[in-house]
């Protein structure tokens, strides 16, 4: 039985990679964050988030950091020790390092001392979430819009991006690192959505625990404490998750476009 080959050649010899290591499920791994990591001769991971499996096949010589017990500083030095030691460093990231990846702060350190980086996209939470739930967040006539945001905690939110005030379009939105407070979250919603919009709350999407609830904004609340789920999950709520919506224009057959003309 023949292997399937990648020809994937790094050829600017790049020696620091950020990878987005997708939402939890080690298949979800890009082909080229595979080979990356399976080269690496240093890893540093963010092992609260992500799964240690997409790590199975690095090889013995590799070491291996846990970036939860480390700092910025801690992290960049380590990849300026393996830059100076010629090794390949992959810095693996959860879902993908552009959302709340805190990876452009690193990138700004690696500015300073030279050292060359790149970025392999991986598949987001938000992603993996609507696959399980069968969810289309730009559905026609319903909503074009994806908003991707987070409550305001520790970290604060800047001026115009409340939940109340994003709120306010009713798109399809998306909530991150905000299921510890989701009575209050709901509150916010409920300003401009509707208590019996549709609402899912997604626990560890991909991965094998992973743990699905499909309400209103209603009740969600009392179901998520019902199912114990604390962390690790998004909100996902907007008019997107129900059944009313228009065919799109795309494969309308009285709509013309560049590769079909309309039926009479």
């Amino acid at each position: 039985k023949r292997g399937y080959r990648c020809s994937y050649v790094d050829k600017e010899n790049i020696m620091v990679w950020f990878i987005g290591a997708g939402s939890g499920d080690p298949e979800l791994l890009t082909i080229k964050a595979k080979k990356i990591i399976d080269e690496s001769d240093v890893i540093i991971y963010a092992g609260s988030l992500v799964n240690k499996e997409v790590l199975s096949s690095a090889k013995e010589s590799a070491v291996i950091y846990n970036s939860a017990s480390m700092n910025l500083d801690e992290v960049i030095e380590v990849m300026k020790d393996a830059h100076e030691k010629g090794l390949k460093v992959a810095r693996v990231h959860t879902g993908d390092p552009s959302i709340y990846g805190a990876h452009r702060e690193q990138m700004r350190e690696l500015d300073k001392l030279g050292i060359k980086y790149k970025v392999v996209p991986g598949v987001s939470s938000f992603l993996a979430a609507a696959a399980t739930l069968n969810l289309e967040y730009t559905l026609p006539g319903v909503s074009q819009t994806v908003i991707l945001t987070r409550m305001e905690g520790r970290t604060p939110m800047p001026k115009g991006e409340s939940i109340e005030e994003l709120a306010v379009h009713q798109a399809s939105m998306v909530i991150f690192l905000s299921i510890s407070m989701i009575e209050e979250l709901v509150e916010k919603l409920c300003t401009s959505y509707p208590k019996n919009t549709k609402v899912a709350v997604v626990y560890k999407a991909s991965w094998e625990d992973e743990k699905r609830i499909v309400s209103t904004l209603e009740n969600i609340a009392e179901e998520v404490k019902k199912a114990g789920i604390g962390k690790t999950a998004l909100v996902i709520v907007g008019n997107a998750l129900g059944d009313e919506f228009e065919v799109s224009r795309l494969y309308d057959k009285h709509f013309s476009h560049e590769y079909r003309k309309a039926s009479v």
